[in-house]
Protein backbone atom coordinates (compact mmCIF):
# COMPACT_ATOMS: atom_id res chain seq x y z
CA UNK A 1 0.00 0.00 0.00
CA UNK A 2 2.39 2.53 1.08
CA UNK A 3 4.76 1.19 -1.96
CA UNK A 4 2.20 2.15 -4.62
CA UNK A 5 1.64 5.80 -3.04
CA UNK A 6 5.26 6.34 -3.10
CA UNK A 7 5.07 5.16 -6.23
CA UNK A 8 2.36 7.21 -7.58
CA UNK A 9 4.11 10.89 -5.92
CA UNK A 10 7.26 9.83 -7.99
CA UNK A 11 5.36 9.14 -11.26
CA UNK A 12 3.74 13.36 -10.30
CA UNK A 13 6.66 14.86 -9.37
CA UNK A 14 8.65 13.19 -13.15
CA UNK A 15 5.62 15.07 -14.82
CA UNK A 16 6.46 18.62 -12.94
CA UNK A 17 9.95 17.96 -13.37
CA UNK A 18 9.55 17.03 -17.46
CA UNK A 19 7.51 20.27 -17.32
CA UNK A 20 9.50 22.83 -15.45
CA UNK A 21 13.00 21.84 -17.12
CA UNK A 22 11.16 22.21 -20.86
CA UNK A 23 10.18 25.89 -19.33
CA UNK A 24 13.98 26.69 -18.55
CA UNK A 25 15.98 29.16 -20.33
CA UNK A 26 18.64 28.05 -22.89
CA UNK A 27 20.37 30.63 -25.12
CA UNK A 28 17.98 33.93 -24.21
CA UNK A 29 14.69 31.61 -24.87
CA UNK A 30 11.98 30.28 -22.95
CA UNK A 31 9.84 31.28 -20.19
CA UNK A 32 12.40 33.32 -18.09
CA UNK A 33 13.89 34.92 -21.48
CA UNK A 34 10.87 35.31 -23.99
CA UNK A 35 7.49 35.45 -21.61
CA UNK A 36 9.61 37.96 -19.07
CA UNK A 37 9.28 40.99 -21.19
CA UNK A 38 5.58 41.26 -20.87
CA UNK A 39 5.67 40.80 -17.18
CA UNK A 40 8.14 42.78 -15.86
CA UNK A 41 6.17 45.38 -16.57
CA UNK A 42 2.87 44.57 -14.47
CA UNK A 43 4.71 42.49 -11.71
CA UNK A 44 8.00 42.39 -9.82
CA UNK A 45 9.62 39.01 -10.83
CA UNK A 46 11.72 39.99 -14.27
CA UNK A 47 13.64 37.92 -16.16
CA UNK A 48 16.77 36.85 -13.64
CA UNK A 49 14.30 36.41 -10.93
CA UNK A 50 12.23 33.52 -13.20
CA UNK A 51 15.06 31.69 -13.95
CA UNK A 52 15.88 31.50 -10.42
CA UNK A 53 12.93 30.24 -9.52
CA UNK A 54 12.76 27.61 -12.53
CA UNK A 55 16.08 26.06 -10.90
CA UNK A 56 15.40 26.17 -7.64
CA UNK A 57 12.67 25.12 -8.41
CA UNK A 58 13.99 22.20 -10.48
CA UNK A 59 16.72 21.13 -7.72
CA UNK A 60 13.80 20.81 -4.67
CA UNK A 61 11.69 18.65 -7.29
CA UNK A 62 15.17 16.96 -7.96
CA UNK A 63 15.85 15.82 -4.57
CA UNK A 64 12.50 14.86 -3.54
CA UNK A 65 12.35 12.46 -6.06
CA UNK A 66 15.90 11.09 -4.98
CA UNK A 67 14.64 11.15 -2.03
CA UNK A 68 11.13 9.27 -2.77
CA UNK A 69 13.19 6.67 -4.71
CA UNK A 70 14.95 5.74 -1.97
CA UNK A 71 12.14 5.41 0.37
CA UNK A 72 10.96 3.08 -1.98
CA UNK A 73 13.80 1.03 -1.91
CA UNK A 74 12.74 0.12 1.13
CA UNK A 75 9.13 0.25 1.26
CA UNK A 76 9.16 -2.79 -1.27
CA UNK A 77 6.87 -5.52 0.51
CA UNK A 78 9.06 -8.75 0.28
CA UNK A 79 5.94 -11.26 1.05
CA UNK A 80 7.82 -12.98 3.50
CA UNK A 81 10.18 -14.90 1.48
CA UNK A 82 13.82 -14.08 1.38
CA UNK A 83 16.02 -14.68 -1.80
CA UNK A 84 15.67 -14.63 -4.92
CA UNK A 85 13.81 -17.27 -7.32
CA UNK A 86 17.18 -19.39 -7.60
CA UNK A 87 17.67 -19.28 -3.67
CA UNK A 88 14.31 -20.36 -2.60
CA UNK A 89 14.14 -23.02 -5.39
CA UNK A 90 17.21 -24.86 -4.08
CA UNK A 91 19.31 -27.53 -5.47
CA UNK A 92 17.24 -30.06 -6.53
CA UNK A 93 18.83 -33.99 -7.52
CA UNK A 94 18.68 -34.63 -11.50
CA UNK A 95 16.48 -37.86 -12.29
CA UNK A 96 18.03 -39.98 -14.84
CA UNK A 97 16.00 -42.55 -16.49
CA UNK A 98 19.08 -44.59 -18.03
CA UNK A 99 21.51 -47.30 -16.44
CA UNK A 100 25.02 -47.37 -17.23
CA UNK A 101 26.28 -50.34 -18.20
CA UNK A 102 27.87 -53.36 -16.32
CA UNK A 103 30.70 -53.75 -18.79
CA UNK A 104 32.22 -51.58 -21.31
CA UNK A 105 32.50 -53.31 -24.42
CA UNK A 106 36.25 -52.83 -26.15
CA UNK A 107 36.22 -50.33 -29.02
CA UNK A 108 37.60 -52.83 -31.46
CA UNK A 109 36.45 -55.77 -32.13
CA UNK A 110 38.56 -58.93 -31.40
CA UNK A 111 39.09 -61.73 -33.36
CA UNK A 112 37.98 -65.68 -32.01
CA UNK A 113 39.97 -67.79 -34.40
CA UNK A 114 43.07 -67.08 -37.03
CA UNK A 115 42.06 -66.54 -40.69
CA UNK A 116 43.81 -69.37 -42.68
CA UNK A 117 44.59 -68.98 -46.18
CA UNK A 118 42.84 -71.10 -48.61
CA UNK A 119 45.63 -71.49 -51.77
CA UNK A 120 45.04 -74.57 -53.13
Amino acid sequence: MLYGIIISIIVIISVLLIIVVLLQPGQKEGLSGGLAAGMMGSSGMGARRTADLLSTTTAVLATVFLLLSLLANFAIDAGGTPGSAVQQQGLQPVETDFQAPAETQAPIPQQTEPIEDQDN
